[in-house]
């Protein structure tokens, strides 16, 4: 025994590197979904203004194909952070998608006349406002979604899908009040969202201003 430490011996062994995590393919089921919602969009579209947008059956056929891009958004994101699946194709494409749908038949409805235009015009710049205002804080960091952005998501998806089916009666009268729920709740949850932006901006200006010798 010489004493000498084994480090010293020359005996000291680097600690293991852990590997990196694989990098997500292209080619997964929450990309593939999220593909799927994006080609559902002019088929949805056509659907929806066939025979003049009047037939019911044909709306029916609308109702369902939007039924299924809800559906895929419900699971793409979910199954993406879930199991490792995020990527940077994904992270573009699936706000794009959820616009793309929604906005489709926002617009359709009310080029139809069955939806007024600024019940359209509120909910989109609602939605293409707090998409532009992330991009513009993502160097502060990441607004999380609230539950005022997921009630009003499934709020909105119920009260639309209600409209592109041709209904009467009780039923008309209770979309009209899910869509007016879903109005107040677009409102509320965007003017929150702009809070945590105002919010996260500064802590990270101040973050900054510490930073500076």
């Amino acid at each position: 025994m010489t004493g000498v430490p084994a480090s010293a011996a020359g005996n000291h062994r680097p600690a293991p590197v852990a590997p990196a995590a694989p990098k997500a393919a292209l080619w997964n089921i929450a990309n593939i979904l999220t593909m799927v919602r994006l080609l559902l969009v002019p088929g949805f579209v056509l659907l929806l203004v066939h025979d003049g947008g009047n037939d019911p059956a044909w709306r029916s056929f609308a109702w369902a194909a939007f039924a299924v891009a809800m559906i895929t958004d419900l699971f793409d994101g979910e199954l993406a952070r879930r199991y490792g699946l995020v990527t940077d194709f994904g992270k573009i494409a699936d706000p794009i998608a959820d616009k793309a749908i929604m906005g489709a038949a926002l617009v359709g409805l009310s080029a139809l006349g069955d939806l007024p235009w600024w019940v359209t015009v509120v909910i989109l710049v609602r939605e293409i406002g707090i998409t532009l205002m992330r991009f513009w804080v993502i160097r502060w960091g990441v607004i999380p979604a609230n539950r005022g952005g997921k009630l009003k998501t499934l709020t909105q998806g119920v009260a639309v899908g209600m409209y592109i089916l041709v209904l009467t009666g009780p039923l008309a009268t209770l979309r009209a009040v899910i869509m007016a729920a879903a109005v107040i709740l677009t409102v509320w949850s965007g003017l929150d969202y702009v809070r945590q932006a105002v919010v996260l901006r500064r802590a990270g200006l101040a973050a900054r201003q510490e930073q500076r010798p």
